[in-house]
């Protein structure tokens, strides 16, 4: 059996629907990476307050896992 050569086939034109519709998606996943983005920020921001507040009791000396 010969190896046949395949020659490389040409991408799609990009027509104006396609694009507004890729533009949106990246808007979309943009905004999205930011406002996990800020979730995280306030939520470190909070769970920092709680560790600065003074304990009740003992101070724990064994840390819990993490996980």
């Amino acid at each position: 059996m010969a190896k046949s050569s395949k020659t490389p086939k040409k991408s799609p034109a990009k027509s104006a629907k396609n694009k507004v519709g890729r533009a949106k998606r990246r808007l979309l996943d943009r905004l999205m990476r930011q406002s996990v983005a800020q979730e995280k920020a306030d939520r470190s921001e909070r769970h920092a307050g709680l560790r600065r507040e003074v304990r009740a009791g003992i101070d724990r000396t064994r840390r819990a896992s993490r996980r």
